[in-house]
């Protein structure tokens, strides 16, 4: 069946918003219209994510809670799919559930978790993405790969989603974007980060023309299926204003633009810059040229994107 491509938005948080508990918090992105609440999977300053979205889902009616994303490395794949298995089906469905190969050098560093190189973590993420997918399904699993043994495990409890929660798989490079358009139900579209850390490299990476690129990755993994993906877009980067070129001009060090090339910066799904009109239409655009439907922003942009998010969702 192909995708409505009709919009919606999340907000990822990795703490409450200020002087707010986690609860009204929770509450509070779906007042103000989101369906979904991520959090990021690092080892920093935030809150634990499979224990903050549980409590998200029990303070809420209708929020979808997420991850954006964890990182494979981090958690043996029988114990995820048992986790979200649990949220998925004691909360109705109301889970999404991202994952990724990794990708903060910190993380492992701090950690002492063994960071391997690109390939490797690649490789074991697809591995974990057959052992999900079975172990939601109601079949009995047998894995035997380079990376995980699994002997004879079926996954309980069954989810209430049939065939598990919808399956987030988001990267930037293309091995992971054409794996992600042949499996995930949603693709997140990513910068690439080869350094292990946000750099220029990195936002420039999430530029228009790259864009383009890492699109037809997509197409060429989803073949048929393209049409039913969901294709999701994190945007780091927003400013609800009447002078988006004072925060171009702001900005566009952080892409490595210069001259005349810093209004590259609006195009860019990492952004969401100028007033609530100006940035609806690039919504739009960005929709038609891309398929972008799934917008999640920062804690900082929710109140203020809020007149965009009800203006546009469900349309």
């Amino acid at each position: 069946m192909a995708h409505d491509r009709r919009f919606r938005f999340g907000v990822q948080l990795d703490r409450p918003f200020d002087g707010m508990s986690w609860a009204d918090s929770a509450r509070r992105i779906e007042d103000l219209g989101y369906t979904s609440l991520f959090l990021p999977d690092h080892f920093g300053e935030q809150l634990a994510p499979l224990v903050a979205m549980t409590a998200a889902a029990a303070a809420t009616e209708r929020l979808v809670v997420g991850s954006l994303v964890f990182d494979n490395d981090y958690r043996h794949p029988v114990v995820l799919a048992k986790e979200t298995a649990t949220i998925d089906h004691l909360f109705g469905g109301r889970i999404e559930v991202g994952l990724g190969a990794g990708w903060m050098r910190s993380d492992y560093e701090t950690s002492g978790i063994p960071m391997d190189r690109p390939g490797v973590r690649v490789d074991r993420l697809m591995e974990a993405t057959s052992i999900l997918r079975g172990l939601w399904s109601a079949e009995q699993v047998d894995h035997h790969g380079e990376h995980y043994e699994i002997n004879a495990l079926v996954g309980h409890p069954a989810p209430h989603t049939p065939g598990g929660p919808p399956l987030l798989l988001a990267g930037g490079a293309p091995r992971m974007l054409r794996f992600a358009g042949e499996h995930a139900d949603i693709v997140g579209v990513n910068p690439s980060i080869h350094s292990g850390e946000i750099d220029t490299e990195a936002a420039r990476d999430g530029l228009a023309d790259r864009m383009d690129q890492k699109l037809t990755w997509v197409r060429e993994g989803a073949g048929d299926r393209f049409d039913e993906l969901e294709l999701n877009a994190w945007v780091p980067v927003v400013a609800v204003t009447g002078d988006a070129a004072s925060v171009v001009e702001l900005v566009a060090p952080m892409f490595g633009l210069e001259g005349d090339t810093p209004t590259d910066v609006l195009d860019s799904p990492m952004t969401m810059i100028g007033s609530e009109g100006e940035i609806a239409e690039r919504l739009l655009h960005r929709r038609e040229r891309w398929g972008f439907s799934y917008h999640v922003v920062q804690r900082d942009s929710a109140e203020a994107l809020a007149p965009v998010v009800a203006a546009l969702s469900g349309t």
